[in-house]
C-alpha cells in the first residue's frame, strides 16, 4: 500500500474542498484533494448557479475566480408572483446587497484550474472508504486510487467535503446518516432549454396549480423549474406538457419556449449532521447539511463554512492555537439552521402542500401579502437571500 503524508487532507474536489484548499494554500499551508469523480464529470454536472454577495467577494478577492464578477450576471432583486400579480423584491433598495447567477459548474472550473496552476495535488478518480484514528494526532484516510491500487493519505487533519453520502462522516458523527432530517412531499421538476430569458430576474411564484422558478443560465440557455410528486417520472412528459405545466403557474409572463434537452426530478430533503468536528476531522458542505433549493443556500453555506474553517485550521497547523478549531462547530451551526430555517420558511411560502385546505391556501396568500406589503418583511428575504455577512 502507498502511503503519503500532507497537512490536511481534503475528501470531495466540490466548491468546498477546492476553496479551502486555495485559502490554505494561501496560508502556507500543504493539502492533498481527492475526488472518486473524474474531472470531465465535476466540470460538467450542470448545477444551480445563485451566489451571494459574499461567495462572490471571496471567490473574487482571493483570486479563486476571475471570471465571477467578468461573466457572472448581477441580479439586485426577484419577483414573487401571486395571485395573478407580481412584487419585486428590491435587494439593492432594502439591503444595499445583490446576488449573482454564476453556475456552479462554472465556480469548479475556475477553481479547479486556480489549483492545477498553483502545483495543487488534486487527484481525480480516487475514492475514499474510510477515515482511520480521527481523534489522533495524524489520522489517516483510506483510499482506492484511480488504479484500483490501495493508497493511505496520513494528515495533521482531514476535511470532509465529500457531499450528502460522505464517507468521512462516519468518523466524525459516527455513523454515516448520523444528523438531523426533515424530507418534504414535493420535488421539482427542472428542464434545461435552449431559448432567450423569459425575464431579466428571477421569478418565484405561487399558484394553486403548485410552485414554479423561471430560473436562467446564460442568454441562450434557461432553467425552470415546477413543483411535483417526488416520485414522478422525468420521462412521462412530453415537451409540450412541460412548457403547458410551467406557462400555468407563471400567469402574466409569456415564457421564451425552446428545445429542453435536459429534465430531472430534484427532491427535497434538508440534514445537519449530529457533529461537524471530532478530533482532526471535520465536514463542510453538503457533508455537514443539505438544505432545499429554494432559498439558494447550499454553495453558499459551503463558502461561509470554509471562511470559518481556513482560518481555524491555520491557527491549529501554523501556530498551535485550537481556540478556532473548539469552536468551529458551534459558530458554523448558527449560520447553518438560521440557513435552514430560511430555506423552509422559502419553500412553505411558496408551495402548495399536498392535501392543503382552503384555509392553508388563503393563509399562505396573507403570509405572502405580509412580506410584499411590508419594508421589514421584505427586507428579511432581502437580507437572507443576499446572504448574512461571512467572518472574516
Amino acid at each position: 500500500m502507498t502511503t503519503v503524508r500532507t497537512r490536511v487532507a481534503i475528501i470531495g474536489a466540490g466548491p468546498a474542498g477546492l476553496l479551502l484548499a486555495h485559502l490554505l494554500d494561501a496560508a502556507g499551508i500543504e493539502s492533498i484533494v481527492v475526488d472518486a469523480r473524474s474531472r470531465e464529470q465535476i466540470e460538467t454536472t450542470i448545477r444551480a448557479g445563485i451566489l451571494e454577495q459574499g461567495t462572490v467577494e471571496t471567490l473574487a478577492e482571493t483570486g479563486a475566480s476571475a471570471r465571477v464578477l467578468a461573466e457572472g450576471h448581477r441580479h439586485d432583486g426577484i419577483e414573487l408572483r401571486f395571485d395573478g400579480a407580481g412584487y419585486r423584491i428590491d435587494f439593492a433598495g432594502l439591503v444595499g446587497r445583490a446576488v449573482w447567477l454564476y453556475p456552479q459548474h462554472e465556480v469548479l472550473r475556475d477553481l479547479i484550474a486556480a489549483r492545477l496552476a498553483a502545483g495543487q495535488d488534486l487527484r481525480f478518480g480516487v475514492r475514499a472508504e474510510r477515515v482511520e484514528d480521527a481523534s489522533g494526532a495524524r489520522p489517516r484516510v483510506i483510499l482506492t486510487d484511480a488504479d484500483g491500487q490501495p493508497l493511505t493519505i496520513e494528515a495533521d487533519f482531514v476535511v470532509g467535503a465529500d457531499g450528502s453520502r460522505s464517507v468521512v462522516r462516519e468518523a466524525v458523527t459516527g455513523s454515516s446518516t448520523g444528523g438531523y432530517f426533515r424530507e418534504y412531499p414535493f420535488a421539482w421538476f427542472g428542464i434545461l432549454c435552449e431559448a432567450p430569458p423569459s425575464a431579466p430576474e428571477l421569478i418565484y411564484s405561487n399558484s394553486p396549480d403548485g410552485f414554479a422558478l423561471i430560473s436562467q443560465r446564460s442568454e441562450s440557455v434557461q432553467r425552470m423549474y415546477f413543483q411535483c410528486d417526488p416520485e414522478v417520472d422525468a420521462a412521462s412528459f412530453s415537451e409540450a406538457e412541460l412548457w403547458d405545466a410551467l406557462q400555468r403557474r407563471v400567469p402574466g409572463t409569456t415564457l421564451r419556449e425552446g428545445p429542453i434537452f435536459q429534465r430531472d426530478v430534484l427532491r427535497f430533503r434538508s440534514f445537519v449532521a449530529h457533529e461537524l468536528r471530532r478530533g482532526r476531522a471535520a465536514l463542510v458542505g453538503d457533508a455537514a447539511h443539505t438544505v432545499p433549493p429554494t432559498g439558494a443556500k447550499g454553495m453558499n453555506l459551503a463558502v461561509a463554512d470554509v471562511r470559518l474553517l481556513a482560518p481555524a485550521l491555520q491557527a491549529l497547523l501554523l501556530e498551535g492555537d485550537e481556540r478556532l478549531i473548539d469552536a468551529f462547530a458551534e459558530t458554523a451551526l448558527e449560520r447553518i439552521w438560521k440557513a435552514q430555517h430560511f430555506s423552509w420558511w422559502m419553500t412553505s411560502l411558496l408551495h402548495v402542500a399536498p392535501g392543503a385546505s382552503e384555509f392553508d391556501r388563503r393563509r399562505q396568500l396573507g403570509e405572502l401579502r405580509s412580506v410584499v406589503g411590508s419594508a421589514h418583511g421584505a427586507a428579511y428575504l432581502a437580507e437572507a437571500y443576499t446572504g448574512w455577512p461571512l467572518a472574516r
